[in-house]
């Protein structure tokens, strides 16, 4: 693992790509990997992974961009929460992949890791995150254009 944090900004797309729309996460990473490519200070990955495992993702990124899926059932499906590793403790949901990224950040800081000092986090509540299926619902599926630009524009503005 690195001790030294490079300028590059890191997008981590989280989820599971066999449960409807908790693949959420996942199609927006591989829909941005290919608009960002020409951009040298962007890097796009995804994961299945949670807790821990994601020390390994994050470590040396100036700044890492989360996104995934959750279900608070507080805010329709399709509503995007954006915030940071802070405002995790008050998203009351289902998301195992944030789980931890608090804990996960100060154990890098501890362990002498290049963690990130800023994660934003884009948290996509969804309406079907447990079914078997590999398509989102109607209802994230219809949300996902607005949810992209949304992502762009805050990649872009980190990148200059």
């Amino acid at each position: 693992m690195q001790t030294e944090t490079s300028d590059k900004i890191l997008l981590l797309g989280l989820g599971n790509d066999i449960l409807t729309d908790d693949a959420v996460g996942l199609l927006i990473a591989r829909q941005l990997r290919g608009e960002f490519a020409g951009d040298p200070r962007i890097v796009i990955h995804e994961t299945q992974e949670m807790g821990l495992a994601l020390l390994d993702f994050i470590t040396g990124y100036r700044e890492v961009v989360l996104v995934d899926a959750v279900q608070t059932c507080a805010a329709s499906p399709g509503t995007l929460h954006e915030l940071d590793a802070d405002g995790l403790k008050n998203l009351t949901g289902r998301t195992p992949h944030f789980l931890g990224v608090g804990e996960t950040l100060a154990l890098g800081r501890k362990l002498g890791l290049a963690v990130p000092e800023h994660v934003r986090i884009f948290a996509i509540e969804v309406a079907d995150a447990h079914t078997l299926g590999t398509n989102l619902s109607p209802v994230v599926q219809n949300a996902l254009p607005a949810i992209l630009e949304r992502i762009r524009a805050t990649l872009r503005g980190l990148s200059r």
